[in-house]
């Protein structure tokens, strides 16, 4: 960088001051800073000849210092950026610099804090990037960076802070406000959890703020994390507030961590503590490129070629790009031109067999409508089909709207009601706008948009799915209860799931719990953090029970970052569902609703598949295909074909048995906002050695239950296979008389003794036909006619058992 002499015009020329006012006649210096160290990395306007002013800094010691024009002396307040250096002026290094941070709504100043070293030059730099005009910039010099002195500390031993009497880093920092603090130095050897506690029995009614910084010192330090009133220990006198601070946070190996207790709310003493824990990685992920994987959407994994294998599906004008898996676990890649003009997957696609070919077809979600792309002769060509009509389509799914066995079409709308695409068997996209098109289903009864992703999940277990949907810009998501024959009820007020304010682009519905019922976490994506609502649904009365909100303590609580979108899956197969949303994380399930983040490196949310059929999910980033790598736990992968029910079985509901309990999960197509997983279903089961029962409920009302089922397989399932067969659980209960005339008897298995407590009758249809309680080990059967049932009891932890019978 060459420069010239013009007084203060230039680097070599800097006009050397101290700490004080400066005035700045004007900014009329021939050469504008070319490197830019401000927050405003803008150039001047091609408008404005580019000019600068400059100044330089050399301090006799070390010191924080605060260059500032947010002062009295520029009344009105001035618009101003300038950028600091170090180094040489044919070499500069940025060091610091400002535009707009001075102080109070439509204040433009600049205001910079920021550490110099004894003897060190440090070039000022003001641009005409804003302004020409002159002003006055202060330059103060504050004590030595506390950092300095910190006392160096190690984890697991009670510090005592007698006061709160040392200098403080003002102007700037995580707390800006306190005069005062007391600072420590920590540095790990080995990367781990750190947690820092002044929640303790002897602080009980204190009140403590600490920050954390890394950084050079003397130099720049960066604000890592700050707590005020996260801990839980109760004060006893005068009120039940908890004051304390607590903060769990990543620390690395050989990374030095200044911890300042300040006197943000008192400068008295306390104890506190460091405590480490062992960073445990539920699972771990390697990472591998695929050069041809290069569509301009790469957002869905799904079984393409009815191989129960999930494939990965790339999307681009006039092109469908498919990865196929092959029994190698690697990948056969294969284009198939798809004619005509096509809407692009541009915010959201969906895979379903919508014309029940034995083959997925694509809906591709755009901003302006949506377009169809159907198979045909065996999966290996494609049609596109564009209605034409207006949506600004945000999440779409393939679902059976009206149970015909027949795949539809929704697609949320940002501007207007929500729209679906009525199947009529022949394949035909019959259009529908919700409360709009006569004759529609009553699908988003609130005529309004801002309708950004909807699940598609039997929420109040009753055999059909129900509909939720996130809201963007203000709206409270919506519940919408399926009450048969098209009509949908909003109960988002009786649920207690119309939060505000909210910002949300996606949510997740999964049983976090366990306990047989779907929840919800309501993702955030804007200020207003995530909602966790656990279903308290209770079956036994006809009362529409709210879920409850248990975000605090939760750890989802913690989590302040934001995402458009959420997915919920169990990463590390140990029978919890997890969370993937914001942050190069995930939300591992602790069990106990709470929620833990582990980081990955540039990991992001992506659609999921199990690419290398080893039972864990793996995820698709672009060209990146991040492996889950096996950590021990037990799986269990289950394909569904529908018969009755649509193609995939989308809409049935899975549960699974066992030493954990009870798992559920929905076949849905498109979860999250944007990217379409594998239709397959997955469930993680630790370390358990056997399946009890696996238990499919399809859309049709037919059931097939299997027994006593081994892990770490895949389990192709097709509608109504185990009708009529003895797969059922006489290891448990048998039947008597059988056949029977009225009164039908269980005898119960002395040696795995259960107490049952309902019963649902099936005919082989998998059609329910009686509903009754057990009394005294028998069900009456009087009102059956003559025929060959399905006996399905359940006990009193919910496991539901089978057994044939025949009514004479």
């Amino acid at each position: 960088m060459s420069f010239f002499s013009f007084g203060q015009d230039n680097c070599g020329a800097a006009l050397a001051i101290t700490a004080g006012n400066t005035v700045v006649d004007g900014i009329n210096g021939s050469q504008v800073p070319v490197l830019l160290c401000s927050s405003e990395q803008g150039a001047v306007p091609a408008n404005r000849p580019p000019r600068g002013k400059w100044y330089s800094y050399t301090p006799t010691a070390n010191h924080t210092v605060t260059i500032t024009t947010d002062i009295a002396q520029n009344t009105p307040r001035v618009d101003t950026r300038f950028h600091v250096y170090t180094g040489t002026c044919e070499n500069l290094v940025c060091h610091s610099g400002d535009d707009d941070s001075g102080v109070g709504s439509g204040n433009y100043s600049s205001v910079a804090t920021f550490d110099v070293v004894a003897n060190t030059t440090y070039y000022i730099a003001w641009d005409n990037r804003w302004t020409s005009n002159g002003f006055t910039f202060q330059l103060l010099e504050h004590g030595e960076n506390p950092c300095v002195t910190a006392t160096p500390i190690t984890a697991g031993n009670t510090v005592t802070v007698s006061s709160i009497d040392g200098e403080n880093i003002t102007g700037g920092g995580c707390s800006p406000t306190a005069t005062a603090a007391k600072w420590y130095s920590y540095t790990p050897n080995t990367t781990l959890n750190l947690t820092i506690s002044s929640d303790l029995p002897q602080n009980i009614c204190k009140n403590t703020n600490f920050s954390v910084y890394t950084g050079n010192c003397p130099g720049v330090l960066t604000c890592v994390t700050s707590d005020d009133d996260s801990g839980v220990l109760q004060c006893n006198s005068g009120n039940t507030n908890s004051l304390l601070s607590k903060k769990t946070f990543e620390v690395n190996a050989g990374t030095t961590y200044y911890i300042a207790w300040d006197n943000k709310w008192s400068d008295a003493g306390f104890d506190f503590i460091l405590t480490e824990q062992v960073i445990v990685i539920p699972v771990a992920y390697s990472t591998q490129t695929i050069p041809n994987l290069n569509s301009q959407y790469t957002s869905c994994i799904v079984d393409m070629n009815n191989d129960n294998l999930d494939d990965v599906v790339g999307v681009s004008d006039n092109n469908l790009n498919i990865h196929y898996q092959t029994n190698s676990s690697s990948f056969n890649a294969v284009n198939i031109p798809v004619t005509g003009t096509s809407k692009m997957p541009t915010w959201s696609i969906a895979a379903g067999d919508y014309n029940k070919d034995g083959y997925n077809d694509l809906v591709l979600g755009d901003y302006n409508g949506l377009s169809l792309w159907k198979s045909s002769n065996n999966g290996t060509a494609y049609t596109s089909i564009t209605p034409g009509d207006y949506i600004f389509c945000q999440r779409t799914n393939f679902v059976d709207l009206n149970n015909d066995g027949n795949l539809d079409i929704f697609s949320c709308h940002d501007i207007d009601p929500n729209v679906y695409y009525l199947n009529d068997i022949a394949g035909n996209l019959n259009y529908y706008q919700s409360g709009t098109t006569p004759g529609a289903y009553m699908l988003g009864i609130t005529p309004s948009g801002g309708n950004y992703a909807s699940i598609w999940t039997d929420y109040d277990n009753d055999g059909d799915v129900d509909l939720f949907i996130s809201k963007c810009s203000g709206p409270p998501s919506e519940l919408h209860r399926n009450d048969g024959n098209g009509v949908f009820t909003d109960i988002s007020a009786q649920a207690g799931v119309n939060i505000v304010p909210i910002q949300s682009w996606s949510s997740v519905v999964a049983d976090f719990d366990n306990d047989g019922d779907m929840d919800i976490v309501i993702g955030s994506n804007g200020g207003v953090g995530h909602k966790f609502l656990r279903n308290d649904l209770d079956k036994t009365n006809d009362v529409e029970e709210p879920f409850m909100n248990i975000t605090t303590g939760s750890g989802l609580d913690l989590d302040n970052t934001n995402s458009r979108d959420y997915i919920a899956y169990d990463f590390d197969n140990d029978g919890w569902v997890d969370i993937m949303g914001s942050g190069s994380k995930i939300m591992f399930n602790k069990g106990n609703n709470t929620f833990e983040p582990t980081v990955y490196n540039s990991i992001g949310v992506g659609a999921i598949g199990d690419l290398n059929n080893d039972g864990f999910l793996d995820i698709v980033n672009g060209s990146t295909v991040r492996y889950a790598v096996p950590n021990g736990n037990k799986w269990l992968k289950i394909t569904t074909k529908g018969i009755q029910s649509n193609g995939n079985g989308i809409g049935a509901r899975i549960e699974i048995y066992g030493a954990w309990g009870k798992q559920i999960r929905d076949v849905r197509s498109g979860e999250g906002f944007e990217y379409m997983s594998t239709l397959n279903t997955h469930f993680g089961i630790g370390t358990a050695s056997t399946i009890d029962q696996v238990v499919i409920k399809w859309p049709s009302g037919i059931v097939d239950t299997f027994t006593n089922v081994a892990p770490n397989q895949v389990l192709n399932v097709v509608e109504g296979q185990t009708l009529g067969t003895n797969s059922f659980d006489s290891f448990v209960f048998t039947v008597y008389p059988n056949p029977v005339k009225n009164i039908i008897n269980i005898n119960i298995n002395t040696t795995n003794p259960v107490e049952f407590n309902s019963a649902v009758i099936y005919d082989l249809n998998g059609r329910m036909v009686q509903q009754a309680k057990v009394e005294n080990k028998t069900v009456n059967v009087d009102a059956l006619a003559k025929g060959t049932y399905i006996l399905k009891l359940k006990d009193e932890y919910s496991r539901e058992y089978s057994q044939k019978f025949i009514k004479e």
